[in-house]
C-alpha cells in the first residue's frame, strides 16, 4: 500500500489506514479519493498536490 503527503502541512494519507473521519475507511486506495478532495488539516491543498511519501 502507498502513502501520500500534503506539502503544506505534512498530513499523510496512508492507504492502509485511510481517513475514516473523511469517509475513507482503512484500505481505501488513493485512486478512490476524489481529485477535488482537500486536505482536512490545512484545507489548502487538493489531492493533486499531495506527493508520494516514500
Amino acid at each position: 500500500m502507498s502513502a501520500y503527503r500534503c506539502p503544506e502541512c505534512g498530513l499523510t494519507y496512508d492507504e492502509e489506514q485511510g481517513i475514516p473521519r473523511e469517509g475513507f475507511p482503512p484500505g481505501t486506495a488513493w485512486s478512490a479519493v476524489p481529485d477535488d478532495w482537500t486536505c482536512p488539516d490545512c484545507g489548502v491543498e487538493t489531492k493533486l498536490d499531495f506527493e508520494p511519501a516514500g
